[in-house]
């Protein structure tokens, strides 16, 4: 007998002979004991984060802010990792599915600020933008060096950098018995024109933070002004205390009482300056994004700050530009924001393209800068090299840090650091080292002066490195009138062209003077003009006298002090009688009074 069919009834199949697959199970979700308060006290700790983590990050609420986006970012991820750590996931695995699924939201709202920041910081960028952030500092192409460029007043030409400046600060401030033990000095330190002079400012700051908690009711009692020129420095005493600045906690921390007035404010780092009559500010720069959300930084205006009570004014750059009352202000564009500006000019200025492929007319700034007093304002100054071979420059840019006012010269020669090292091979012996230098301009010639220190910061002697000449045209020397006319010799030497004095007016007699015993005449009285020009291969000084336009010609060679004057200084001058209708007399010496 046939056995029976047998028919299986069973789902085992998809109904076309295939046998279908089991399903998968899904994880079970055990939420740990008392869930509800465990997510309840995890956004009373996200909040907490947000109200604590503002306080002490102090983003702006501005959503032009890249502050705000790595705020937003802390507050929410404090959450995941909150509700993390209570339900004790790490120990219990089997809470691990509910935490995922009560962080789905949290973990889609980090991705959407990830997402959101990413793409606006995308379309931001040069790749979009490539014209518009080459256009964020205009550059004066035609700028003549030897026009522009005051010859420098030798005795008023800053000799310190900022460390040096430092030391000497520090130095006067252990000389105050009462002082030097409380209080220390800050990092904050600028350099300005303070009546017609090149000074850094430096605030002080608490010794540590037990000073801070004896001392920080009455203020800080001072700073201390550093004359950058005959390298002294002396502690100015305010009346009514310092109270803001940046060594100061809770809210007298410069940083947070800015914030605190002007919430939605973007700020570049504040600097410390002081008015015509010594009273000490803070100058806080306003920034603004002017391409796409977060691109393209600028200067807006500023928010100034008395550092002595706290009042905040607000004004815009157009203010500062043309207010005179208020051109004692002297950093309004920091250094790193004017040269990320040019180096975006230099780099993008023939397409973004261009900046990676072509390279053509790619140009960026060199790896250090100085400041050169001009006119009562600070400039900026810094090389420019290709971004290919940074071994040279093509030339230079200074650039006002008052008015953004940038001019390029065209002057080919050697980098800054390039001139460290000359001047140092030239003091070997003694292992000096060389500032950075700074930009001079020595008979319309491009010069490097740099100060020679010796391991503990003391300035022991100058050098001069001709830019355009770096490896002819150097010397030193251990006072700046033997430096400078060792310079000027130099110069002659290597037939470097200088610029020459402009013709003097005539005039039918020449000024007054006694002749003594051997025919010669002498005169004093105050400078009025000082022109140098190379004359047969001699550095010649022509100087006139207030209330005359007869000229006195004599050698760097005859008189070295001769570098040294200045329109002001009186001397007393002894000369050949000249012939009637001469303009220029020959001067046997000069002597300052």
């Amino acid at each position: 007998m046939a056995e029976p069919i047998q028919v299986d009834f069973s789902d085992k199949g998809d109904g076309r002979g295939r046998r279908k697959e089991p399903e998968k199970k899904k994880a079970a979700v055990f939420p740990p004991e008392r869930a509800g308060l465990r997510i309840a006290l995890s956004l009373v700790g996200m909040v907490l984060t947000a109200l604590i983590g503002w306080y002490v990050m102090l983003p702006p609420l501005n959503f032009r802010a890249q502050e705000l986006y790595y705020y937003i970012a802390l507050v929410i991820g404090s959450f995941i990792v909150l509700i993390f750590l209570l339900s004790n996931a790490g120990a219990r695995p089997e809470y691990v599915p509910w935490v995922r699924k009560v962080i789905r939201v949290p973990l889609g709202l980090l991705l959407a600020v990830a997402l959101f920041f990413g793409a606006m910081w995308a379309f931001s960028s040069p790749l979009f933008h490539a014209r518009r952030y080459s256009e964020l500092m205009p550059v004066n192409q035609e700028a003549d060096f030897a026009k522009d460029i005051n010859e420098p007043n030798f005795s008023e030409i800053p000799k310190l950098d900022k460390d040096s400046a430092k030391v000497v600060a520090g130095r006067t401030l252990g000389d105050l018995s009462d002082l030097k033990s409380q209080f220390i000095i800050s990092e904050s330190n600028t350099q300005i024109n303070y009546q017609q002079k090149p000074v850094r400012v430096v605030a002080l700051s608490y010794a540590d933070i037990v000073r801070w908690f004896t001392n920080t009711g009455k203020g800080l009692p001072g700073y201390v002004v550093v004359d950058m020129a005959n390298e002294q420095s002396k502690f100015v005493r305010v009346e009514d205390r310092i109270r803001y600045t940046d060594a100061e906690h809770f809210q007298k921390l410069l940083k947070r009482h800015l914030r605190f007035r002007y919430p939605t404010r973007m700020f570049d780092i504040p600097t410390f300056e002081i008015d015509d009559n010594g009273r000490p500010f803070w100058i806080a720069p306003v920034l603004q994004k002017t391409i796409g959300l977060l691109g393209g930084a600028d200067v807006a205006g500023i928010v100034m700050v008395d550092a002595v009570n706290g009042e905040c004014k607000e004004y815009s750059i157009k203010q500062v530009r043309e207010d005179k009352s208020m051109q004692w202000i002297d950093r309004v564009y920091s250094a790193e924001l004017l040269t990320a500006q040019y180096n975006y000019y230099g780099k993008y200025n023939s397409g973004f393209w261009n900046s990676l492929l072509g390279k053509k007319n790619v140009s960026m700034v060199t790896a250090g800068y100085n400041y050169l007093a001009q006119n009562d304002d600070v400039y900026l100054y810094t090389g420019v090299t290709s971004a290919d071979d940074n071994t040279s420059i093509y030339g230079f840019i200074m650039v006002n840090q008052r008015t953004k006012e940038a001019n390029y010269y065209k002057v080919p020669g050697a980098i800054e650091a390039a001139a460290q090292e000359a001047a140092q091979g030239l003091v070997s012996a003694y292992r000096w080292m060389a500032t950075f230098p700074l930009l001079i301009n020595v008979s319309g010639e491009p010069t490097y002066f740099l100060s020679l220190k010796d391991d503990s910061g003391v300035v022991q002697g100058y050098a001069m490195v001709n830019v355009r000449q770096s490896n002819k045209t150097k010397v030193w020397g251990k006072t700046l009138a033997e430096c400078s006319s060792l310079y000027l010799t130099a110069l002659d030497e290597e037939g470097v062209l200088t610029q020459k004095p402009a013709a003097p007016d005539k005039t039918e007699e020449p000024e007054p003077g006694e002749t003594d015993a051997d025919g010669l005449r002498s005169v004093t009285g105050t400078i009025a003009a000082i022109r140098s020009a190379v004359v047969n291969g001699n550095t010649t000084y022509y100087i006139r006298l207030e209330g005359g336009q007869f000229y006195y010609s004599i050698t760097a060679a005859q008189a070295a002090a001769a570098v040294l004057l200045d329109t002001g200084d009186v001397v007393t001058i002894t000369f050949d009688p000249a012939p009637d209708g001469a303009a220029i007399a020959k001067a046997r010496s000069v002597v300052a009074e």
